[in-house]
């Protein structure tokens, strides 16, 4: 483990990256099924527009298998503790559509499949790398405080604690679903004020345990299972490209294009985000604020989503619950082989862990959240031009619920906010064509 990983330099351990590792997998085990219902809505399986049964079995092996995979990738290639697998936010726009009959489950991984080249060819050609490192610090330090808010936004909405439809309120706390919750986050708080070690998946498990007896965690029929892999058959390697571009009139090829820049554009910056956000809370960021070997987990990610499209996935990233293990302790890729090792796992163990209750890792969020926006005390507040891109991006990001749309804006407005200023010097040439693509990404997205 030392030899491939790099522990004691990394001031870690083999118990710690353990933990780490299960700590990011059971803040990231509801995707399993999350991504089903993104696909196939409520029901058990749909029928396609060209007639493909699709179920929510196969999605859930597939992403279970896949996620595992790349996880591993990422573990091996990189010696990150970054975990991957679908992202949210396209696979429910291109389930939609499916759902609509608007679009095949073949031409939806088509569209995805090429963004996922783009991805590659950027990384290869080190212009995703360049994109990094044309950004100002200020601008990288509010990425992460950003996602810290949108993933405690996420604890919040998820677990119930504060209710966000027709408007912003406290949840329900005589719903014992919310009641567990707070006493998950207490517990979490209370563990990390005692400085016990993986406080954040003891909560979780404790948690989840005691929401048996009091009805919010369901206990399966079943531990263990064996996945129908025949279901498979209709969603790995269904690539329907005639489908995607409806046989080349201008309006199919044009909505096309635009679902492939949605899907390309809000992987790159949730990536980016989560990228540099993990990082910095696992303190591998350099005094200007950039990852060295950043390419790398980008090359992954990349490939993740290439590989995904093939066997039945929407777009794979990063996911930001990987600074769940980092905080836990987690600081190499054997965080990672533990997260991989458990997705995959899944495939068979799969009643065992969706048990888990909104209410066990709602917490986890909220408070890893927390952690987050502690960088945001680094922004220079007494320079407007320097402080208002940022406040504008954490913003946006916590209260439209998007990563890319709030990294999009806080880009956006310092541009603009330099430019009046008279810093146009301090302007990297490619910020302004990415502001040119936000607002495309805005008009279309």
């Amino acid at each position: 483990m030392e030899k491939l990983f790099k522990l004691k330099a990394r001031g870690t351990d083999t118990r710690t990256e353990i933990i780490a590792g299960l700590t990011t997998f059971m803040t990231m085990a509801y995707v399993l099924a999350v991504q089903p219902f993104a696909i196939c809505g409520g029901a058990q399986s749909i029928t396609d527009v060209n007639g493909v049964e699709i179920t929510r079995t196969a999605i859930m092996v597939s992403c279970a298998l896949i996620s595992g995979l790349i996880t591993l990738l990422m573990a091996f290639y990189t010696n990150f503790p970054f975990a991957l697998s679908t992202g949210m936010g396209s696979n429910f726009l291109l389930g939609a559509l499916i759902q609509s009959q608007q679009l095949s489950f073949g031409a939806a991984m088509a569209i995805t499949l090429i963004s996922g080249i783009v991805f590659v060819l950027l990384t290869v050609f080190g212009l995703r790398d360049l994109m990094v490192r044309m950004m100002p610090k200020n601008i990288k330090i509010a990425i992460s405080a950003s996602i810290g808010f949108f993933i405690a936004y996420l604890g919040f909405k998820n677990s119930g604690i504060a209710a966000f439809e027709g408007g912003v309120a406290m949840g329900d706390i005589t719903n014992p679903a919310v009641l567990l919750a707070i006493f998950g986050l207490l517990l979490m708080i209370a563990l990390n004020a005692l400085n016990v070690k993986g406080a954040i998946l003891i909560s979780i498990i404790v948690t989840t345990v005691i929401g048996i007896p009091v009805g919010v965690t369901s206990l399966p029929a079943a531990v263990v299972s064996v996945p129908k892999f025949s279901d498979l058959g209709n969603v790995m390697f269904n690539l329907d490209f005639a489908g995607a571009f409806s046989g080349g009139n201008i309006a199919a090829v044009t909505s096309a294009l635009i679902l492939v820049f949605i899907c390309f554009f809000g992987d790159f910056f949730s990536t980016l985000g989560t990228v540099l956000g993990v990082a910095s809370r696992a303190g591998m960021l350099d005094e200007n604020g950039n990852l060295p070997g950043i390419e790398r987990p980008f090359l992954v990610d990349a490939i993740g989503t290439c590989v995904g499209a093939l066997t039945g996935n929407t777009t794979i990233t990063t996911y930001v619950e990987s600074t769940s293990g980092v905080e836990a302790g987690g600081r190499t890729g054997l965080t990672a082989v533990t997260t991989g090792l458990m997705f995959l796992l899944t495939v068979f163990l799969a009643p065992l862990f969706v048990i888990i209750p909104d209410a066990a890792t709602g917490p986890a969020l909220i408070y890893v959240g927390f952690l987050m926006i502690k960088g945001f005390a680094d922004i220079d507040f007494s320079d407007y031009a320097e402080c208002i891109g940022p406040c504008v991006m954490l913003m946006f990001t916590t209260f439209t619920g998007s990563i890319a749309g709030g990294i999009g804006a806080g880009i956006i407005v310092d541009v603009l906010v330099k430019l009046l200023k008279g810093k146009a010097k301090q302007i990297h040439p490619a910020m302004y064509v990415l502001c040119v693509l936000m607002v495309v990404y805005y008009i279309y997205g």
